[in-house]
């Protein structure tokens, strides 16, 4: 049967926003990240609706987190130049359209979450310059910074007050939790957002911009994540929300009397309005997608906020907190396939080897027939498979196959007993809950034996080799892209603050060697019966290229087929789109190979290394 096979170059190329923004203070205009050249600047948007985005950045590298000076006439943001995520703060000034780099010639990792003072005189971010990742405040004007009193943990984002007396910073805790600290400004002993048991879960923290000193959070400790009120004169909690399905990223009003928040039920999410005074909340939805981080406008009138969903990627939308009306501002998807029938998922559950009932989304084929299928496992781990834009999903489906991805233990958006299910069982349960998923395929008549394959990114790439290494019997094929495959080494390499992951999730590696060893699928490649294609960046700070390279030299030495395909300037995350578009080719190409035709076999030498002076033009 001949199908309508969706361009993946196309989908590839289609624009998506960063739903990371700034605004001005009369609420005129926005800031934000966009791809719409292929290349992420930033654009500023007036939100009257009389001028579409204009750039108001340009040249080599990826730029992400505006943020406008409280008296609008600087724009900060981060550069990062070759993927390797060691940002560089710049300030462009508006008036003279002076770019300067805040921070150069810096060789240490500074993360994107910096924020102004209230004053606009100094910048609070955070940097591993001393070893692990601390907070630090700097003159607007660049270095000096100085750091902040020392939190026994990784720093991960950093709010200053309105004001300026403190600042919260949230941290990665104990586990997988995120921890909120708030810190004096002045220096002092910075103190835990706490109940009399002691530290909670608490992150997405907001300043409350009017009244008493105040935070809002989002916390799981009651089994799903609700938001929290914190008063910092008492250390008193209230609880806004209860119940089932995940409250996050709280946005409160310029006067303090509403907050918006994202409503999770699984793949889904839905947006709410709260008001504090009578406790009224009001929930909106663009569609069946998700909804990312609402933020209100400094005049209070109206909610912005990102949409994505499988038939859309993500854009700029404005609710109107009066009349609950929404425009949309931002347009990325091409008039050509707005007719375009993309596939939506289906919410479905299966067993897992050991028993348990794994929640996962099926995208159908077409035609309701056996058919090539392919597990799709997603990155984090605390993350989720979604009814999200996935170009290269709605590529695979519309070839014909099944694409199954399942929301394995250590997944987000199904309450906190299931994302902790994988604590120190790491490359475990996770491991028989993906690949249950090709059992599943082959039992509902979607899959024949024998004609599954798995593919995943991050930690998806790492459980797609866990999956090949110990149950071997089950795949045509496997593509790892970004994986790491040996705890030993990728532990030794990595940054303090994954280390300290590492040893909260998994153990120390000395204290737990054998759980190390046995979860590290590059010991057991011996085991592998399917082709294998790596694929990965030089930059990688999570997940070094090195490993990659050292399970493809003990692959081919064993005599089993491997591609790898290695990008010299690229990261964890691909930011140039001739990149994105040639990784995912070869990744398509790959799993076509194996799951449709009769050479499942790659030579060595077919390997290419992509540099940058010939990569492939292949712009419309």
């Amino acid at each position: 049967m001949a199908y309508a096979v969706l361009n993946l170059e196309t989908l590839l190329r289609v624009p998506q926003v960063e739903t990371d923004l700034g605004f001005d203070v009369g609420a005129t205009r926005i800031a934000f990240s966009w791809n719409v050249t292929g290349q992420w600047e930033i654009y500023g948007l007036p939100l009257d609706g009389q001028a579409g985005p204009q750039p108001l950045t340009g040249g080599p590298g990826a730029r992400f987190a505006p943020q406008w000076s409280p008296d609008e006439r600087r724009l900060a943001y981060v550069l990062d130049r070759d993927g390797s995520e060691a940002y560089d703060i710049h300030v462009y000034d508006c008036a003279t359209g002076q770019d300067t780099n805040l921070t150069p010639d810096t060789p240490e990792t500074i993360l994107p979450h910096f924020h102004w003072s209230p004053d606009g005189q100094w910048i609070a971010f955070i940097s591993n310059r001393a070893g692990c990742f601390d907070t630090y405040v700097m003159p607007a004007s660049g270095d000096p910074a100085r750091p902040m009193p020392g939190i026994p943990y990784p720093a991960q984002e950093v709010r200053w007050s309105p004001c300026a007396r403190w600042l919260a910073v949230v941290v990665q805790a104990r586990g997988q939790e995120q921890w909120t600290f708030i810190v004096p400004a002045g220096g002092g002993e910075a103190h835990p957002v706490r109940t009399d048991a002691g530290p909670i879960c608490a992150r997405d923290s907001r300043w409350s911009p009017a009244g008493r000193p105040r935070l809002a959070f989002a916390s799981d400790i009651h089994g799903w994540f609700n938001i929290g009120l914190y008063e910092l004169a008492t250390g008193a909690i209230t609880w806004l929300t209860e119940g089932d399905g995940d409250k996050e990223s709280p946005a409160w009003s310029p006067d303090g009397q509403k907050l918006a928040y994202v409503v999770r039920h699984g793949p889904t999410t839905r947006l709410a309005l709260l008001d504090l005074d009578s406790g009224h909340v009001a929930t909106c939805q663009v569609a069946p997608g998700i909804h990312h981080r609402p933020t209100f406008t400094p005049d209070g009138r109206s909610v912005l906020f990102g949409f994505e969903s499988p038939a859309r990627p993500c854009d700029l939308w404005c609710l109107s907190v009066g009349d609950g009306s929404l425009r949309q501002l931002t347009w990325s998807l091409p008039t050509a396939l707005h007719d375009v029938p993309f596939v939506w998922p289906q919410q479905v559950w299966y067993p897992s080897l050991d028993g348990a009932s794994v929640p996962a989304l099926l995208y159908r084929p077409p035609a309701d027939r056996v058919a090539p299928a392919v597990v799709y496992v997603h990155g984090g781990p605390d993350w989720l498979a979604q009814a999200a834009w996935d170009p290269l999903v709605q590529h695979m489906v519309s070839r014909g196959w099944a694409v199954l991805a399942p929301n394995y233990r250590g997944s987000t958006g199904y309450g906190r007993a299931w994302q902790q299910a994988n604590r120190f069982d790491l490359g475990g349960g996770d491991t028989q809950d993906v690949v249950a998923g090709a059992d599943y395929l082959v039992a509902q008549g979607l899959a024949a034996p024998g004609r599954v394959a798995i593919t995943g990114r991050s930690w998806g790439g790492y459980l797609t080799m866990t999956a090949l290494t110990r149950y071997p019997d089950r795949w045509a094929g496997g593509s790892a892209v970004a994986p790491f495959l040996n705890w030993f080494t990728g532990h030794a390499q990595a940054r303090a603050d994954l280390q300290h992951w590492d040893r909260e999730n998994l153990g120390d590696p000395e204290q737990n060697y054998e759980r190390y060893y046995e979860r590290s699928p590059f010991f057991f490649l011996d085991r592998v019966a399917a082709p294998v294609q790596l694929i990965c960046g030089a930059h990688d700070v999570y997940c070094p290229a090195s490993e990659s390279i050292q399970a493809r030299d003990r692959l081919l030495e064993l005599g089993k087929p491997c591609d790898l395909v290695l990008y010299p300037d690229e990261g964890h995350v691909f930011l140039q789109i001739e990149n994105v578009v040639d990784a995912a080719r070869r990744r398509v190409d790959f799993l076509a190979r194996v799951l449709e035709g009769p050479d499942s076999h790659h030579a060595a030498s077919d390997e290419k290394v992509i540099e940058p002076s010939n990569a492939p033009d292949i712009r419309p």
